[in-house]
């Protein structure tokens, strides 16, 4: 039976589920855990242009709860009670040749839960990542941003100091917040409820974007909701007197590569 029809059979009975369920559950679940901690899988991935969920992924994630009892871990300073597979995080004892391997920074109190996949050269400040999270190559996650469950960032990112990108874990068949890659984010920013964010696009410091969020194209007049376009440079502002965020411009591949991001953002 594959990996996905045992999940979805789960899932169609899972207030059965628990920790005395059938160990072949279980051993699906911790083998779907163990491919998005690889990369092998990822939660949403972009096929034919179109971003897609994975819906037996999130159902995996989800059903683990279920199946793993809470635990406690003692540490010289504090004690944590959490999900069993959880409680020790992606890289705890992990060996000098182990990080090596996995090939990205990682600096002390950072937070990285397993099913969470890092890409080559990332680079973790102190941060938060979330189970299902995927983090592309070369992106750099700043001081106290956080990568929320099952959102995807892609390569060559910045996600600066304090900035959040949301988490989408319910519902299964939901879209989860999608940043791709070349994305610059501003510090203390926040996206959410499964935005997508354009390839390389630039978002200002403080620009709070969710799925009812108005995103106002200052040159054409077209107001959107959901989705920043490629290669937009974005800054919150007002609509009609409530919040919403403006394209003050756009900008190709080129331009965005040799320019910088404070020339970009003046309007």
């Amino acid at each position: 039976m594959s990996l996905e029809k045992t999940i979805n059979d789960a899932w169609e009975k899972k207030d059965q589920v628990n920790q005395d369920s059938d160990q072949s559950l279980k051993d699906a679940i911790n083998q779907v855990i163990k491919d998005l901690d690889s990369g092998k899988s990822r939660v949403a991935e972009k096929i034919n242009g179109e971003w897609k969920t994975h819906q037996y992924l999130k159902k995996a994630i989800m059903l683990s709860f279920r199946v793993y009892p809470m635990d406690n871990l003692s540490g010289p300073y504090s004690s944590w009670y959490d999900k069993a597979h959880l409680l020790k995080g992606k890289t705890a004892n992990w060996t000098k040749e182990q990080h090596e391997a996995a090939g990205f920074r990682m600096t002390p109190n950072s937070p990285v839960r397993p099913g969470s996949f890092i890409g080559k050269n990332a680079v973790l400040m102190p941060c938060y990542v979330n189970i299902g999270a995927y983090i592309g190559a070369n992106t750099m996650m700043d001081t106290f941003s956080r990568a929320g469950s099952c959102c995807q960032i892609g390569e060559n990112c910045h996600i600066s100091a304090g900035s959040g990108i949301g988490g989408v874990l319910e519902p299964a068949q939901a879209l989860p917040t999608i940043i791709e890659d070349n994305v610059f984010v501003g510090a203390m920013s926040e996206v959410v409820e499964g935005v997508i964010v354009g390839e390389g696009s630039v978002l200002s410091m403080g620009c709070y974007i969710g799925q009812s969020t108005k995103i106002v194209n200052r040159s054409s007049g077209e107001i959107t909701k959901g989705r920043v376009p490629p290669y937009s440079v974005v800054v919150p502002g007002t609509h009609k007197d409530l919040y919403a965020v403006h394209i003050i411009k756009t900008v190709d591949a080129k331009t965005r590569s040799k320019t910088s991001i404070n020339d970009l953002l003046r309007d």
